[in-house]
Parts: structure tokens; sequence; C-alpha cells
């Protein structure tokens, strides 16, 4: 059986407060605890200090503004931001990605920015400490070698969250707080390319929500997600498409593609491809090869890579062929 280490428990009833407990020791934040608790039985994550999110009133924010765009509190529980209707009308490749995530026990406690601070995974980390100190730490603990990559010089672990990819293709930004203040910045932006700290929020910073704009007449968008199974697992591959129907053409197109490096990858090029163009069978099919080309799946999980590759651009066709006919995939 696998035990927690001990910690001091933290529950601010404010940010402020929040904020404030950061300072000082070895801490982590938590709020449905859905993914740190058992990366805590693992020996993964040792903090001296676990501070709740849960009872602050300022991250429990669900709201339409009166210029049509979303505004989501960081402690929104998914499974609300699922069945939400609003959400499923406006965005409804967000609230598909909200239901995809786990099952509905974890989806009634975990909350959007435990989801977007997901930690990466890999096949070769995600395991207990007496498996990994076999095989030998790896550039996400305390080694110096990815087991994916044996000559990389930069952790490879996926992103495995629903979230991201559906927020990023709606052209969400997420909106981080510390003492010094706050800022925004493009949901994007907010990953980086380095499995080990794969987003640029700093130890004193709390993510407050993520802001998502009004959707365009004629958008449509969907979420897509392959697992092994229909519940429990975290994608192998996932594709969130944003699209803008106008005048008989594509207005625009976003297509995000999740699980497969640190941060959900942006496929570029479309533009030249589809808009200004119907989406007929052949443009969705140059798009289907585009996001094949652009994308590059690793032996990080436990699905098989060269698989991954190959279904990409079925999903992708799928989902196009979909939304070109009013359907959802």
């Amino acid at each position: 059986m696998l035990t927690m280490p001990g910690f001091r428990f933290l529950r601010p009833g404010r940010l402020e407060d929040a904020l404030d407990a950061l300072d000082g020791g070895s801490t982590l934040l938590v709020a449905g605890g859905t993914d740190v608790v058992p990366n805590m039985k693992r020996g993964l994550l040792r903090p001296e200090r676990l501070v709740s999110l849960r009872r602050l009133p300022e991250l429990a924010v669900t709201r339409v503004e009166a210029d049509g765009s979303l505004t989501l509190g960081a402690g929104a529980v998914l499974a609300d931001l699922g069945t939400d209707v609003r959400i499923d009308h406006g965005w409804p490749g967000i609230a598909a990605a909200a239901r995809a995530v786990a099952s509905p026990q974890i989806r009634n406690v975990a909350t959007l920015g435990g989801n977007l601070c997901l930690d990466t995974r890999c096949a070769y980390y995600d395991q207990s400490a007496f498996w990994r100190s076999a095989l030998g730490h790896c550039l996400k603990t305390s080694g110096d070698v990815c087991h994916v990559v044996p000559h990389g010089r930069r952790c490879v672990a996926a992103l495995s969250a629903d979230m991201p990819p559906a927020l990023i293709a709606a052209g969400a930004s997420i909106r981080l707080a510390s003492r010094r203040g706050e800022r925004a910045l493009p949901l994007q932006a907010f990953y980086t390319q380095d499995g080990a700290r794969n987003t640029v929020r700093t130890e004193d910073e709390i993510v407050v929500g993520v802001s998502v704009p009004a959707p365009e007449p004629g958008t449509r968008s969907a979420y897509v997600k392959v697992r092994p199974r229909g519940a429990i697992d975290f994608p192998a591959l996932s594709v969130a498409v944003h699209l803008v129907l106008a005048d008989g053409g594509v207005r625009s197109l976003r297509l995000v593609v999740g699980a497969l490096a640190s941060a959900p990858r942006v496929v570029d090029g479309l533009d030249a491809l589809a808009v200004g163009r119907p989406l007929t069978p052949a443009v969705i099919d140059a798009v289907a090869e585009r996001a094949r080309a652009a994308c590059h799946p690793l032996p990080n999980v436990d699905v098989d890579a060269d698989w991954r590759r190959a279904v990409l651009p079925v999903h992708v066709r799928r989902v196009l062929a979909a939304l070109a006919g009013r359907g959802q995939p």
C-alpha cells in the first residue's frame, strides 16, 4: 500500500491569505487533489505544506459577461462546467473537454485550475518510488537522463490535461495573482516545452481563472479524446477544433493537439489550406495531413507512438466532417 508522507495542511478563506501562505517552506497548492494526492503517494511530490484553494470565493466564478465572453474561475468544478448549458451552447468544445476528464467521481471534485496545472506525465515517471529507484531517476526528478530520449537535454513528459487544448483553441487567456499583483497572458503562452517545469507560473502565483472570447457568428467547436477506455484514462491523444464558417467558406480554423508533449501543439499553416474556402472533403484531407506532418508523438505514454500518429489524421477528418455538417463528433 502506498502511504502519504507527512505535511502541514492550510485552509485559507481568502485569496490574500492563500498568497501569504506561499511564503516560506516547500509549499504545494491543492484544490480537488485528484492528481496531487496520488503523486504524493508515489513519492513524486514531497511538500512540507499543502495550501487548499477550495474555500476561496474569488476562484468560484462561472459567468458569461455582458460582451458575450466567458469568465471561469480556477476553482470551478469540472462536472459543473461540463453540464452548464451556457458553456455547452456557446463553447461546446470546452464543455466536451470538461465532460471527458476521468470519471464522474473525479469530475465532481476536480477543478479547472487543477486541470490547467496538471503535472506532466511519462511512462517512466508516474511510477512508485521503488519502481523508479530500480531504473534510475530522470530529468523530471533528480536524474540527468531522459529515458524516452536518452541523449535529450530536455524532459519530454506529456501534458495529458483535457481542458488546455479546448481553451487554447477558443483563444482563452489565463489570469494569475501574486502579492506583486495580477497578470494575464494567452493560455498558449502559459505552457513551455519542458516537461520538468512546463508552465511559466512562479512559486508565488496562483491561477485565478481564464477568460474566453465571445464566439463569432458561425462558430463551431469540438473536442475529441482518444484513450484506451471510455472513462478514467488520460488521453493518448486529443484534438480540439475551433472553426468559424461565413459566406460559404472558412473564416478561421484553429486546431490544437494534446497529450503529445509538455505543451499542447497548435497546428500551424492552416490558413493557407482552409481560410476562404468551403470545408470540402479535399480541404479536410489537407488539414488532416498537415496535422499528421506537424505532430510527432514520442514513446512517453503507455500507448504506441506510431499508432498515435497514424490515428491523428483519422480523428481530425472525423471532427471536421462532423462540424462541417453541423453535427458533433
